[in-house]
């Protein structure tokens, strides 16, 4: 056997002095475990390596689940931080005509939904309420039960997230040819007090989808609901 030496003096020792430094270059650990199957022929398993290469599996699993929870929890942390800033712009208002205002405007914009509608369910119509602006719709008793629902016999959930196939132009305006989801938010106002429903649409498809989550926007319909009670009292 021969004594000539494969590695540079200085590189040998170098790795020799500091072991460890193999143990952490995962590409150089490798090159090693597959140099050394080579050397063992096709006849000889390898346990180890079957075990090692397992759990260099399971570790890149592992490192694949915690970078999607801290983007999950990053995603939730700027969504919280979103709502709160529009529920703060929601609460200055002191004129229900500017509340409309802001919620079409600046509350719209920080919720990155391009439109926003308030429905009204009447008994009879009410064109002076519609007047006060276009963010403001009336309807006939039932219509927030059956567009939220679209028709079904079910019970209309709190927060319906969807793709609008066919957004309505008495509810969007000219906006209705553009509106891809919407978020739409039950509203209760109180006992005898008219049923609302809050209307988020957007011009992106994914923008809500039936399986992302809703606490928030739960949350931000409750909050709606009491600011509207100072003007329906």
């Amino acid at each position: 056997m021969s004594n000539t030496a494969l590695i540079a003096d200085d590189i040998r020792e170098k790795l020799i002095s500091d072991p460890a430094a193999i143990l952490e270059d995962s590409e150089l650990m490798r090159a090693l475990i597959a140099a050394n199957e080579q050397a063992m022929g096709n006849n000889i398993i390898d346990l180890r390596g079957i075990a090692m290469e397992k759990l260099e599996a399971r570790l890149d699993q592992l490192e694949d689940t915690h970078r999607g929870v801290i983007a999950a929890a990053y995603e939730n942390l700027a969504g919280t931080n979103q709502v709160q800033r529009a529920v703060l712009r929601l609460l200055e208002p002191l004129e229900f005509e500017d509340f409309l205002q802001e919620l079409d405007g600046e509350v719209a914009h920080i919720l990155r939904v391009d439109c926003a509608r308030l429905i009204i369910e009447t008994e009879q119509g009410d064109d002076a309420m519609e007047k006060l602006s276009d963010v403001l719709r009336v309807a006939e008793p039932g219509f927030i039960n059956d567009y939220v629902t679209l028709g079904r016999k079910v019970s209309p959930r709190r927060v319906t997230l969807r793709v609008a196939t066919t957004p309505l132009p008495e509810l969007y305006g000219k906006q209705a040819a553009t509106i891809r989801s919407e978020a739409c938010l039950k509203l209760d106002f109180g006992e005898g007090q008219r049923p609302g429903l809050l209307l988020l649409g957007s011009e992106d498809a994914e923008m809500f989808r039936p399986s992302h989550g809703t606490d928030l926007l739960d949350f931000f319909a409750s909050v709606f609901e009491r600011a509207m009670q100072r003007w329906l009292n």
